[in-house]
């Protein structure tokens, strides 16, 4: 009668608990630990609340190591930029970081950085995003990865010869090239004094191909990147443009 009894409560706690003798086994043990945790709760939360203060002393500490680093980093990187513009064609250009207090601790730390420009002479420094122009912002992110060294693997700059020429245009392609020494670096420009610096150059153009409009991209061979130069610079391949191209070419391959 014992064993019949036995028997019968262990099916019942089967057929509430478990398909088997392992599973009731299991849910008994985490019972047993909930009941723990639940009996003595006073106990684990005057723990658990030590922790948390330890926590957040520790995680102060480093917010606050974190924003002086911040405040030094910026003053460096402000004045590295800015100088990195004024050969860009913005000898006026004036970049600033911003490390300001924000309200709450975050997974980034306690500060709010913002990146504040001014293109012109005379006008306060505001958020780089609002006052900036499609060229303007190519140059600042040209400047800032030649200061910080990216560590990104491929940088893509487009329109960042908006706006200039001559001699701001050289300036560019020579730092482009700079930057390309440690990354791969994919430029669209319409200046071929940027383009001159290039270790490959492509030819990018639409054709009507049917009832359609196609992009095709060509690689240019050394001598089509002379023709190439030479139609960027005149709109002609005659003698004169031909050496003009070769000698840009020539500069721009030779510059370090």
């Amino acid at each position: 009668d014992e064993l019949e009894a036995r028997l019968v409560r262990v099916e019942d706690l089967k057929r509430k608990y478990g398909d088997s003798i392992d599973a009731v086994l299991s849910y008994r043990a985490e019972a047993a630990t909930e009941l723990d945790t639940l009996t003595n709760a006073d106990a684990n939360m005057s723990t658990l609340e030590e922790k948390r203060a330890r926590l957040e002393n520790q995680l102060n500490s480093q917010a606050e190591q974190l924003s002086r680093a911040r405040a030094q980093v910026a003053t460096q990187l402000s004045k590295g930029v800015s100088k990195e513009l004024k050969p860009l064609g913005m000898a006026n250009a004036v970049f600033e970081v911003e490390v300001s207090p924000s309200e709450s601790l975050g997974a980034f730390g306690r500060d709010r950085i913002s990146f504040l420009f001014s293109a012109n002479l005379g006008e306060p420094p505001a958020g780089l995003s609002s006052v900036a122009s499609g060229g303007e912002l190519s140059r600042v992110m040209l400047a800032l990865n030649v200061v910080t060294g990216s560590d990104l693997p491929v940088l893509v700059f487009d329109e960042v010869d908006a706006g200039i020429g001559g001699k701001t245009a050289r300036a560019v392609g020579a730092l482009l090239k700079q930057l390309a020494s440690d990354h791969q670096v994919l430029v669209v420009t319409h200046l071929p004094q940027v383009a001159a610096f290039a270790d490959t150059q492509f030819f990018v153009e639409k054709q009507e191909s049917g009832a359609r409009t196609v992009t095709r991209v060509n690689r240019l061979e050394p001598h089509e990147r002379e023709y190439e130069l030479a139609r960027m610079l005149s709109g002609t391949t005659t003698d004169a443009a031909l050496a003009n191209a070769r000698e840009l070419l020539t500069q721009a391959q030779g510059a370090t």
